[in-house]
């Protein structure tokens, strides 16, 4: 396998953004080709059979641009669609649940760990699976939270509106007692300031994304596939099933790179 080929990065709209932000921080060597599937986003109200059949259309997708590996930078999707899709590629695949969940643990003190996440990801219970792996002592407090993920893809990351939901759905968790809390939907660190001023400096937020670049370094020196480039790269792909534009405008406010096209594809034919 050519070492200098790009990894594929896929999730349900923008947030994955902030797991491709993350790669382009601590893996600067490696190419990325990201898809956002914004045409069909939120993924979190979708049915299992629904998720997974998006997933294997982004990865056949994926396959034509020569990935070396493929990160599912979408909790949902990990949640509801990471075996298939290992399981029918032939190349490396990662998530960003198990690098969350192993972080989290590591962080709390108390034992008592909320997760907020789509209403998939918190129905499927794979944080609570991955956490009690971990730690079979610790407490888990899930609260699905719906209207996040609208509210990041329409750009209200400041929006009094944003904090007035954040408020609502971190309220019942902070009745636990929870000392640490993971965002368990790659949009929600587009929110993070919002999240920690609502949860309190005394709870610890995990960011799968920042954890799932660790884990990606890893599985490419495991594979022997790192990129031996010398120089960090700038020519990063973006394609999207709708919305190109105003992707690239908001893809362009969070990344350490310039976004100087992205491109509509229609996902359906893959």
């Amino acid at each position: 396998m050519d070492k200098n080929a790009p990894i594929g990065v896929f999730d349900s709209g923008v947030g994955g953004l902030t797991v491709a932000r993350e790669i382009m921080k601590q893996l600067p060597n490696e190419r990325i080709v990201y898809f956002g599937d914004t045409a069909r986003v939120p993924y979190g109200s979708k049915s299992k059979e629904t998720v997974i059949t998006y997933a294997r259309q982004i990865t056949k997708f994926l396959q034509t641009k020569e990935v070396k590996a493929i990160v599912i930078a979408c909790n949902t999707a990990c949640a509801l669609a990471f075996d298939t899709v290992k399981e029918e590629s032939d190349i490396p695949v990662i998530g960003v649940v198990k690098p969350g969940a192993k972080a989290a643990v590591a962080s709390t003190k108390n034992g008592r760990i909320g997760i907020i996440a789509t209403e998939a990801t918190i129905q499927s219970g794979i944080y609570e699976e991955f956490l009690s792996q971990r730690n079979p002592e610790v407490q888990v407090y899930g609260k699905a939270c719906p209207l996040i993920v609208p509210l990041v893809e329409e750009g209200l990351l400041d929006d009094s509106v944003t904090i007035e939901i954040a408020s609502r759905y971190l309220q019942p968790l902070k009745e636990y007692n929870i000392d640490t809390l993971v965002l368990g939907c790659t949009h929600y660190p587009l929110i993070r300031d919002t999240l920690q001023k609502v949860a309190g400096d005394e709870v610890v937020l995990v960011n799968p994304a920042f954890e799932t670049a660790k884990s990606l370094k890893r599985m490419l020196e495991k594979y022997n596939i790192q990129s031996d480039r010398i120089e960090a790269v700038t020519n990063h792909k973006f394609f999207v099933s709708d919305g190109a534009e105003k992707f690239k405008v908001f893809a362009n406010t969070i990344l350490p790179c310039i976004v100087e096209e992205t491109k509509d594809i229609n996902i359906e034919q893959y």
